[in-house]
């Protein structure tokens, strides 16, 4: 009874201030609205970019990296044995590029239950010959089928079918820089020349653009066959071996794991591309330190009509406490109030934030570094809003907590004997 009668006469006291009550309430739907859309905006941006690099990126890489040999001659003889041996200018060794056993390696990788899924590939060092010029190029061999599974290799092929490197021999998806260099159409055959000498015709069935104008300028993709066939080698001949993982996370433990048991080179998605996770971070941080005083800023707002609506109604609270309401009653009638504008503020912020990003997933977003998008991106994570409710609940909470404690305490025998 006692909160339905106190209900009622929070009700009445913004009623009698419905204007005020309105523009408090206004304050909080736009900085939920604002809050909403600049984190669906800002985050959806961050998956854009992200994506660029780290869908295309194996969460474990295993290759044999070309270094000096850590042993010298001059370390192995006795007599030079207890002295400190400086060499300098030491050499690469010819080492092995290829990963030896390797499929005895990808049947242990398969086996374990935290991979998704695992990708051979050959990366070959080669020129497009093109009249008197030669173009440097990187040609990456891939497994076509598990490429676009694991690595979503069709969604960057931006003219022919990804398909068509897998059935055709001898074919090739040119990176769309290299493509405008050399004037290339699809059908059309590039001579290549590999490091090795080796030369080959392949033909051009579609072309590929990652967005990143370096990467789509020397990068090019054939199969795997066709890349052992151009540098003379056996089928069983790779040089890298890609991991996707089931959690992005497990991926550090994970190649130290194997790069122990395997005795070959591994890299991390974490470790190696760790720049771009620091900037969606500090992209996501402005994002939420610019909504959060977005609403504090609306909690001041509350705080001042609140203290304006107490020395208006004093003689109201007065009366109140004569006729036998406690100190905390009039205290929750205030923050009844100012829970009520932030609840159906924060709602209407909610939709509106809503009706915002899908406004924003609508506007047209088209440049030639990235064909495949056409709008603007947003993120529609449920947790924005479950962040936005809370926090207006919670700012409008204490936008009105501090005023009612000052109505709590009010004299009703100074303020009748004022009156």
């Amino acid at each position: 009874m006692r909160f339905a009668l106190i209900v009622e006469i929070a009700k009445a006291l913004m009623m009698a201030r419905i204007k005020q009550t309105m523009v408090a309430a206004v304050g909080v739907t736009f900085s939920i609205t604002m809050f909403i859309a600049l984190l669906g905006f800002m985050n959806g941006l961050n998956d854009l970019l992200d994506g660029l690099i780290l869908n295309r990126t194996a969460h474990v890489r295993f290759y044999n990296d070309i270094k000096p040999n850590e042993e010298q001659p001059i370390s192995l003889s006795e007599e030079f044995k207890g002295f400190y041996n400086i060499v300098r200018s030491v050499k690469p060794s010819v080492s092995r590029v290829s990963i030896h056993n390797n499929q005895a390696i990808i049947r242990t990788l398969k086996e374990d239950k935290r991979i998704l899924g695992v990708a051979s590939k050959i990366a070959v060092q080669a020129f497009f010959n093109v009249g008197n010029v030669d173009i440097p190029a990187v040609l990456n061999g891939i497994e076509v089928e598990e490429e676009n599974r694991l690595f979503a290799f069709s969604d960057y092929v931006v003219s022919g079918n990804f398909m068509d490197l897998h059935y055709t021999s001898n074919s090739i998806i040119l990176g769309k820089g290299a493509a405008d260099k050399m004037m290339a159409e699809i059908g059309d055959y590039v001579q290549v020349t590999t490091a090795q000498g080796n030369r080959l015709l392949l033909k051009v069935v579609g072309y590929y653009q990652s967005g990143i104008g370096e990467l789509d300028n020397l990068q090019s993709y054939v199969s795997l066959a066709t890349a052992q066939k151009m540098l003379g080698e056996t089928s069983s001949y790779i040089t890298d071996i890609q991991v996707k993982l089931y959690d992005l996370d497990l991926s550090p433990a994970l190649a130290k794991e194997y790069r122990s048991m395997f005795g070959i080179d591994a890299d991390d998605i974490q470790t190696v591309n760790a720049q771009f996770e620091t900037g969606s971070n500090v992209r996501s941080l402005i994002s939420y330190a610019v909504g959060i005083t977005l609403l504090v800023v609306s909690g001041f707002g509350i705080y001042n009509i609140l203290n304006m609506m107490i020395y208006e109604k004093m003689d109201t609270i007065a009366i109140l406490k004569a006729i036998g309401f406690s100190g905390k009653d009039v205290r929750n009638v205030f923050i009844s109030i100012a829970v009520s504008i932030g609840f159906f503020g924060g709602l209407m912020g909610l939709f509106f934030g809503f009706l915002a990003c899908l406004g924003i997933e609508r506007i047209p977003f088209e440049t030639e570094a990235l064909p495949t998008i056409k709008t603007y991106p947003v993120n529609f994570n449920p947790k924005y809003y479950v962040i936005g409710a809370v926090f207006s609940l919670v700012t409008t909470y204490f936008a009105g907590f501090f005023p009612s404690l000052k109505a709590s305490r009010v004299d009703p025998v100074e303020i009748i004997r004022g009156k």
